[in-house]
């Protein structure tokens, strides 16, 4: 998510930055067709295309996108979302995520540029919450009170949305979802408080699928990422840093997951946006038909 490593850093790390579209918004739908691109970055190796993202709230004027395009129907208010859910096929690979809009002054937020493991136990919490690992602080948090605003709707000190993610079928069973300018929530929430964009958020997602054997998950971003498949830690990202990139191979992982071919299993995936001044995100994934959890 953002440049975190380097306030002077606006592009991709090649140079290459994508040419963003605009979307002008009134009212409280957010849409219109935009164009589909691919990105190919200079580390790690992964190509992927772009999917699409959803978003809209009401009192909004004016938007700025990357090339990916930007579904319609998906409605949303400040603080009171509703879902934009495609009817028919379960699965369709959008993911339905809550966004959560911060201020700048949040403790967690512009804080020290760190890349750090280990801020989450292991195990997802009861309340399908990443739990807080440390009795005191890390190097890129400020304690348990504050970091368990971030994925808790807090009044006052958070905003909630729905965004919706569509991955694009990039063939060959490859699902992908690529922005370099992740900026969902500009225009929207506290606003960019005196910044390009609005750099200050937290995403979540829960969905899950069935496990076939030979899927593998990938995410390539910036800054904190916690993906828990079975309710078990599979990728950790923490901290506040440049585009970092892990990767899930779900065969070789099943044992410390507890997973089997064939078996349901929940995917639950916790991102955030913490420092000025870029935001990448991107996904890729083999498995065929990710569905909204049921219950």
């Amino acid at each position: 998510m953002s440049a975190c490593g380097d306030d002077t850093r606006r592009e991709a790390s090649d140079g290459s930055a994508s040419t963003p579209t605009s979307a002008s918004v009134s009212g409280i739908t957010l849409g219109g067709e935009g164009s589909s691109v691919g990105m190919s970055e200079g580390t790690g190796g992964i190509s992927g295309g772009s999917g699409s993202t959803g978003v809209s709230g009401p009192g909004d004027t004016g938007d700025s996108f990357p090339a990916t395009s930007i579904e319609s129907g998906f409605t949303t208010g400040f603080g009171n979302e509703v879902g934009g859910d495609t009817p028919g096929d379960e699965c369709d690979h959008v993911l339905h995520a809550t966004v959560r809009d911060f201020k700048e002054s949040h403790p967690d937020f512009e804080y020290k540029i760190k890349s750090e493991k280990g801020i989450v136990l292991p195990d997802l919490g009861d309340d399908d919450k990443p739990v807080y690992a440390s009795p005191d602080v890390t190097v890129s948090t400020t304690g348990k009170a504050n970091f368990d605003q971030w994925y808790r709707d807090v009044a006052g000190v958070n905003a909630p949305f729905s965004v919706d993610i569509a991955l694009a079928d990039a063939g060959g069973g490859l699902y992908s979802y690529d922005n370099p300018a992740f900026f969902v929530l500009d225009g929207k929430g506290f606003g960019a408080e005196g910044h390009e964009h609005n750099y200050h958020f937290t995403l979540e997602l829960h969905t899950e699928f069935v496990y076939r054997g030979g899927e593998v998950f990938k995410f390539r971003g910036d800054d904190d990422l916690f993906v828990f498949i079975n309710r078990k830690l599979a990728m950790d990202l923490g901290g506040v840093h440049g585009p970092e990139e892990a990767e899930a191979v779900l065969d070789d992982l099943a044992g410390d997951l507890g997973i089997s071919p064939g078996g349901t299993y929940q995917l639950d995936f916790f991102f955030a946006e913490r420092h000025t001044k870029e935001s990448n995100f991107r996904i890729e994934t083999t498995i065929e038909c990710l569905t909204p959890p049921i219950g």
